[in-house]
């Protein structure tokens, strides 16, 4: 999204409110199944949701799922100012202090090799660099001490590491965990927060995101048992897509605490997203998006300006489909051609309760089932689906005042219906922040 200043909207309004707290959840996990499905003469494989598997599954270990790390062998590191602190082996390492323009390195070639880098006390403040930089490790993980606030902050634009776009605050090239019992705030001027091009794990900790671009950006799996997330980002909050594997860019969330502000999609995966439990408060362009998505619990509440819940053909991997098996789930919906739930497939609602505030509830363009749950739509129980297929929606319209907790308005005007074909930029209304109030 480059139709706006991000960097002078962000910059002009970034906090520094910190957060604490812990949520727990991280008893049960998602794996992936295999099948088949068959859309007239094409067909593709599926990825598609098992029953809840408990965490001795595979999903976690047990040093994903432990808090605390085992400091008999640490090693201690402190930061300073203009410099590089390289870790080259295997083993725990305890960070502290305070610097500006110091990029924290770790390149272990052992292929069997893990890092675990626990954060006690860090502030760390770059120009164009990382803060964290994983080169290559089998896995890494990110461990918050208890009680301990940590922050980490870049302030420019990223430059490239030869032909590795290191663009974000902690930047990954191999699996990495993030856990612990204390908090970490993440701010990007100009990119993104945490980026890991494997598969990231987040069993506990606290997490304040405050972006430009997304705020958390995986490549291939992301899996949330655990946390506390507060996540303002002028494009994606959490963002799993793989480009060169259309059968990568899965989402399973289990547990934990999401206040989420974003300008684009508040929670977004390629193939398969997956709720089984957590909070989540989204405010977002489009709260949910993925080819195929599974809700089975958590408590849930969208406010969006284009689609509250949405399956795409962003996949060929999976079916395109909403299914809502369980959950407490309340949407309210903008104005214009907004969609509460929009499967360009089909759309199920087995259980769970729903409470929708929209013009258009529903919009499926194959198959539309209510068999169970409780459903209520504008203050009125419903007890079959309506479908609203329409032309395609315009864009979004420009942005207004600042992030902060100062988003007011809707988040910008959207172009008029299209015929099925995108509107342009732009579109009637102001931006974020355009008339205060909402948020």
């Amino acid at each position: 999204m480059k139709y706006f200043n991000r960097k002078k909207a962000f910059t002009a309004a970034v906090t520094t409110a910190m957060l604490a707290g812990l949520l727990a959840g991280c008893g049960s996990a998602y794996a992936l199944g295999n099948g088949s499905y068959s859309t007239g003469s094409a067909t593709a494989a599926v990825l598609s949701a098992s029953t809840t598997a408990s965490a001795d599954s595979g999903v976690y270990t047990e040093r994903d799922l432990a808090q605390s790390a085992d400091l008999s062998e640490a090693k201690t590191l402190t930061v300073s100012d203009n410099s590089t602190v390289e870790i080259t082996e295997s083993g725990t390492y305890v960070l502290s202090g305070t610097a500006a323009n110091c990029i924290v390195k770790i390149t272990v070639t052992d292929e069997k090799a893990k890092v675990q880098l626990v954060l006690d006390g860090v502030s760390i403040t770059n120009d164009t660099l990382p803060c964290i930089y994983v080169v290559e490790a089998d896995k890494v993980f990110i461990t918050t001490a208890e009680g301990s606030s940590n922050t980490l902050t870049v302030t420019g634009s990223f430059v490239a590491d030869g032909d590795t776009n290191t663009d974000a605050v902690i930047f990954s090239k191999d699996d990495l965990t993030l856990n612990g019992l204390g908090s970490l705030t993440v701010v990007s001027y100009d990119g993104n927060g945490i980026s890991c091009k494997d598969d990231l794990k987040v069993t506990g900790g606290s997490y304040v995101i405050q972006t430009a671009d997304d705020g958390i950006e995986v490549n291939d799996s992301i899996n949330i048992c655990g946390g506390t997330f507060t996540i303002q980002s002028y494009k994606d909050a959490i963002r799993c897509e793989n480009d060169e594997d259309y059968t990568l860019g899965s989402i399973a969330i289990t547990g934990g605490d999401f206040s989420i502000q974003a300008a684009s999609d508040a929670i977004q995966a390629t193939t398969t997203l997956i709720i089984d439990g957590g909070s989540f408060d989204l405010k977002a362009t489009e709260a949910i998006e993925a080819t195929n998505i599974t809700i089975n619990g958590g408590t849930i509440q969208i406010y969006a300006t284009d689609d509250g819940i949405n399956a795409t053909a962003k996949s060929r991997a999976c079916e395109v489909a909403i299914t809502v098996n369980g959950g407490d789930i309340t949407i309210e919906m903008g104005q214009g051609d907004t969609d509460a739930l929009d499967a360009n497939g089909s759309l199920y609602i087995n259980g769970g309760t729903l409470n929708i505030t929209a013009t258009s509830p529903f919009d499926y363009d194959y198959i539309g089932q209510l068999n169970g749950g409780t459903v209520t739509v504008n203050g009125s129980q419903v007890s079959q689906l309506t479908n609203q297929m329409m032309g395609g929606p315009g864009n979004m319209g420009g942005f207004g005042g600042g992030f902060g907790g100062q988003m007011g308005g809707e988040f910008g005007g959207r172009g008029g219906m299209g015929g099925g074909e995108m509107g342009d930029f732009g579109g009637h209304g102001g931006g974020m922040g355009g008339r205060g109030g909402r948020f």
